[in-house]
């Protein structure tokens, strides 16, 4: 009975009919390091609808560093909108959320409009935030037009040109 237990945590289930929207790599200084795919039913991605945002780490990366990159990239997007407590309790739900990874490890964050987010390392489900002001600001970090790598939101969206 176990099993079935993680074939129901399986986040498909929480985006019911989600195809990939569009893929691509992030790299610093040429190195891999992560492959990613936006998944939604929904296309073009609308903020109303649940996606999936789908990262494949492509060498080892400690829980420690992703919740601060994540951390600092909420803080450059958001400015002075989140406060330094807010920010503080955001790092608790990320370090809850988030492991250690290797290359091939999988962490999948689905966007819940109005609720939340949550998190799935394959497909177990790592930890649940609910708050909707920390789902927007977090998937945001890939998502936004301000994003770090405009390359990368243009091949997640479907937009990349040829």
């Amino acid at each position: 009975m176990a099993w079935g237990t993680h074939a129901l945590a399986a986040w498909q289930e929480v985006v019911p009919g989600a195809r990939i929207i569009g893929t691509g790599e992030f790299r610093v200084f040429g190195f891999d390091v992560y492959n990613a795919r936006l998944w939604s039913a929904a296309r073009p991605l609308t903020l109303d609808q649940p996606f999936a945002l789908e990262l494949i780490y492509q060498r080892s990366i400690s829980r420690e560093d992703l919740v601060q990159a994540s951390v600092d990239e909420i803080q450059r997007l958001s400015g002075t909108s989140v406060s330094a407590w807010q920010l503080e309790e955001w790092k608790v739900q990320m370090q809850r959320s988030f492991v250690d990874v290797q290359a091939g490890t999988r962490i999948t964050g689905v966007y819940l409009p109005g609720q939340g987010a949550q998190f799935y390392v394959g497909q177990q489900r790592q930890h649940e935030v609910k708050d909707p002001q920390f789902a927007r600001v977090f998937f945001a970090i890939w998502l936004d037009p301000r994003t770090r790598n405009p390359d990368l939101r243009q091949q997640l969206l479907g937009n990349a040109k040829d």
